[in-house]
């Protein structure tokens, strides 16, 4: 029982270690900017803060109506294989 009780000890101070790590981590912060592309990212590894010139939020905008685009006629096509989209049920009413 003893055995136990230390390992739950230990256990309890490698918790508390890494919450200490988490903290620290996430005190460390890098900035790098990239022509008009500036980024700063926290130790933990996420994304603080992300600033864009104009060209690059224009390219960023015009590549997800694409992709949105692309998903609509998809998923379009899906509905039409499922008998015809609403048509079929609109018709019943």
């Amino acid at each position: 029982m003893l055995g136990k009780v230390k390992q739950l000890n230990e256990l309890r101070k490698l918790q508390s270690q890494a919450k200490s790590l988490q903290r620290e981590l996430e005190q460390i912060k890098e900035t790098v900017e990239y022509g008009d592309i500036k980024v700063t990212v926290s130790g933990d590894q996420k994304i603080i803060a992300l600033t864009l010139g104009e060209e690059e939020r224009k390219d960023i905008v015009d590549a997800v109506n694409k992709a949105l685009k692309e998903v609509q006629k998809k998923a379009a096509k899906k509905m039409m294989e499922m008998g015809g989209g609403l048509g079929g049920l609109l018709g019943k009413m």
